[in-house]
Order: structure tokens, then sequence, then C-alpha cells
């Protein structure tokens, strides 16, 4: 099939989150099965990577956004990366400084430009994808404006639109002018019902356009779809009835394997685990803790707010740590009241606690393989991948009962010596206290611990068996009418 993905972010050209290691990932992995996948993302110039060289890939094109009109034109790899096709779009106005995200209605103008770029592309490239699959409210108008397209142009006479919904409760809210700001008033009529006390839900729009619906796992597929967890789209998503299901992220092993991860010390794998207590040491020394080598270490690499659960930690881990001879690595960043309370806990536990406030892709590699146990407590989570790197890397997740979590991570019984890690239901402190208290009595019982390690270490999350559902669900886009 030819495949085109459209996203606000790729791994590894430009990172915020699990977004752009899922496009990543999933487009490497499809070109690997024999599809011709072409991807489409912003050229953030101030935070691509600065060995990549591109190379003009055909004519700049003029458009109108935030009311104005501006210049953009494609660049390219010249060799493949990954197997995929990589096409940037370089608009110095919306693209040319700052990071991956910003605010305000210069969001919604920056993203159409975006979506606007990649039907472009298809023309100029005369290239009729089977599937265009969308990411998020980012690039959730495509649906729409091919729909446009098709009344003048027979190029996406077949074509299939899919939209992914990574995280739904960023839905792209915006004023209706911002139509009509980027030369889109006549796409007010199609989107009638996604404007609300003259707003525009960006990712509603997508979701009752696209010809497919898919989120990121099939346990959050089922939580979205009520109130509690909808964020006012439950109603939407249970109108597209089979056209809407989950399909589980997966793990990049090129990038999330000890037996080859540059970043660590030493590699290892399931049969050489030394490595993993080199690994630790090395991370101990690294952020100058002082805790006994034989004592657990926790770990946690998270964006620092509420849906991860961090006011969980804050909460819970004073009390573990008064009582528990544990060590506890934290890297991220966020809301002030999370930071501020990590950075008084490394404080108060000199020695025991390190908080790292950054985003560093290198010692996120280390804190998953040098740690015993990681902290995954989130109060929701669509898929999460951490907690697949963490058992990869022999490292038993702590997680909640949620999304993708729930799919992914089994608690262990040591009666039958089957599971993968640490649940607990509820998202409450008793909750996140018990499941480490619990993994900790498993630490201290070698054979059982080696068999939970073993079992997440066994697990394959990888792409290659995410592809065929992926090619399944466009199977049955393309047979619709």
């Amino acid at each position: 099939m030819r495949i085109l993905h459209v996203a606000a972010e790729v791994a590894p050209f430009a990172k915020a989150g699990g977004l752009a290691d899922v496009v990543g990932g999933l487009s490497a992995q499809q070109c690997a099965a024999g599809h011709d996948v072409r991807v489409v993302m912003p050229d953030y110039r101030a935070v691509r990577p600065p060995h990549l060289a591109l190379e003009s890939a055909g004519q700049p094109h003029q458009c109108t956004v935030g009311g104005g009109d501006i210049y953009f034109e494609y660049q390219r790899l010249p060799e493949l990366v990954h197997y995929a096709v990589v096409y940037f779009v370089a608009c110095r106005e919306f693209f040319g400084s700052g990071g991956i995200y910003g605010a305000g209605e210069r969001e919604a103008q920056r993203f159409l430009l975006l979506s606007r770029a990649a039907v472009q592309l298809c023309h100029d490239l005369q290239w009729a994808p089977d599937i265009v699959h969308c990411h998020d409210w980012h690039t959730a108008m495509v649906p729409l404006l091919m729909a446009e397209d098709r009344h003048v142009d027979r190029l996406f006479g077949d074509t299939r639109c899919v939209l992914t919904i990574h995280n739904i409760s960023y839905q792209g809210v915006y004023p209706a002018r911002v139509l009509d700001d980027a030369g889109l008033g006549g796409l007010h009529e199609a989107l009638e019902a996604s404007v609300v006390d003259d707003e525009i839900n960006f990712l509603r729009a997508g979701i009752e356009a696209a010809d497919a619906l898919t989120t990121v796992s099939p346990t959050h597929a089922k939580e979205i779809c009520t109130p509690e967890h909808g964020m006012g789209l439950d109603k939407v998503l249970l109108a597209r009835g089979d056209r809407f299901g989950g399909i589980l992220n997966g793990a990049d092993y090129r990038h999330w394997d000890p037996a080859t991860d540059a970043a660590l010390v030493r590699r290892y794998t399931p049969e050489t685990l030394a490595g993993k207590a080199e690994c630790k040491r090395a991370l101990v020394h690294e952020l100058d803790l002082e805790i006994d080598p034989e004592a657990p270490l926790l770990g946690m690499v998270s964006r620092l707010v509420a849906q991860k659960g961090s006011d969980l930690v804050v909460t819970a881990l004073p009390g573990i740590l008064a009582e528990q001879p544990v060590g506890l690595v934290v890297l991220g960043d966020g809301e002030t009241p999370y930071t501020d309370a990590l950075r008084e806990l490394s404080d108060n536990f000199p020695g025991r606690v390190a908080f790292v406030q950054a985003y560093d892709e290198a010692l996120a590699h280390r804190i998953v393989a040098g740690s015993d146990l990681f902290l995954v407590p989130s109060r929701y989570e669509p898929c999460g991948l951490t907690q697949m790197y963490a058992m990869r890397y022999g490292t038993v997740p702590v997680v909640r009962q949620t999304g993708g979590l729930a799919d992914t991570v089994q608690h262990f019984d040591p009666d039958t010596g089957t599971g993968n890690g640490s649940v607990f239901p509820d998202a409450d402190v008793n909750g996140l206290r018990w499941a480490v208290e619990t993994a900790l009595d498993w630490y201290r019982d070698p054979e059982q611990w080696q068999r939970v390690q073993a079992n997440g270490m066994r697990c394959d999350f990888s792409w290659a068996q995410r592809v065929p559902e992926y090619e399944a669900l466009y199977r049955r886009a393309l047979a619709h009418d």
C-alpha cells in the first residue's frame, strides 16, 4: 500500500513525547513490511538534529495563513532514513524558531499550514496514497481538505483517511475565524457540527470526517467512549460505531534494547544480567547517590503533570523513603507544584533521591536500565511506552490499571510465576504505596525477582506485531464507500 503519515513530531527528527516515537517506529516498520511510506512533518529549524543535511524537494508555494501570504517549501533527506521517505515543510515564519509546540491561535495557523502542505505535496509528486494517516488534532483537518480537493481533482478519489487519537485531552479548540484567516472559509459548512460558541474543535472535525479512527490501546478505546474519560467527545466517538477501535502502540527496539543501547555503560541481555547491575552502579555514581548497591532503586521518566500521577508520587514517596531503604531517580519537567515537591524530596533525603529537571534522552535510557522498579502511576494513559521499555531492560514496572498500561502489564503472581509487573487499580496514594511495597517484597526474594524480570524481558511489544493490525484496518477503510 501507499501510505502517507502526517504528524507534528516524528522521531528522531523532532520529539516532545511518545507521538514522535510512534510515528517514527510505525512508519519504519511499515516500510520494512514492503509498503511505500512517506512522512510529512514540519521543519523545526531550532530543534532538529544539527547534523541533519536536507535538500530541496520542489518549488516554493504561496498560501494564506494568519490573514497574510507566506511561502513554504519541502525539504528531504538525500538518503532514506529508517526506510521511510520523510518530507519536511520549511517555513521560517511558522517553524523557523521556537520549539515544537507553542500557544494561542498561532498554533492553529501552524498546523493548518502543515495539513495544507501535506495535501499539496501529493499533487507535486503526483502520488496518490491509498491511506493518509493523520495523528492527533494537529492534522485532523486533512480529511476535510482532501474532501474539498476532490471537488476539483481526482488525485484522492480512491484515498482513505485514518485518524489516530494519541491524547484526547488535546483537541485543538480555536476561534472559528482561524479558517477565514487561512483562506479556508469554504470549510465552514462542512464543519458546522464541530463549531460551538463560534469555536472550532479540530479533533472533533477529524473524528467526524475520517474514514477510520483509532486510538493507541484497546482499553483506552473503551475508556474514551465514556463520559468519564471522553473529554466531551464520547458521543461523537460512539456515533462512528465500528469505524473506531484501539490498536496498541509498539516499542521501537532499534532504539530501546539493552543489548544494543549505545547510551549504556555496559550492554546486556536476559542471559547477561550482570550488565544491568553495572548500569545501576554507574547511574548511582553519575547522580551522586549514596545507596547500598543491594538497595532497590526506583526510577521515573515522565512529564510532571497530574495525568501522569505526579501528585501520587510526591505524596506517597516520602513515607516509602522513610520506611524502606530505597533510592529514587526522577527525570522530567512539568508543573511547578510537582517540580518543587521533588526538589524538596531530594533535599530531605540527600544521597537517596535524585531529581533531574530536564529532558535528556540518553539519561532516560540510563535510568530505565539502571533502575530496579519503574514508576508509571498514571491517572489515565492512552498507551504509554516507558513501561514497555522498562520490561525490555529487566526493570519491573509499577503501573496503574488504565489504558495501555492495563493492556501491557499484568500483576505478578508468585504462586503461578505469571505476570510482568505490579499493578494497582485505583488512582490514589494507598494504591501506589501498596504496589511499590508489593514489588519490594518480590525484590527481597531473588527467585521471585528473577522470574518477574524474565517475564518482562520476554514480552514482544515490537512494531512488527502491530503492523498487521494496521494493514487490516487500512483494508477495511479502503473497502468502505
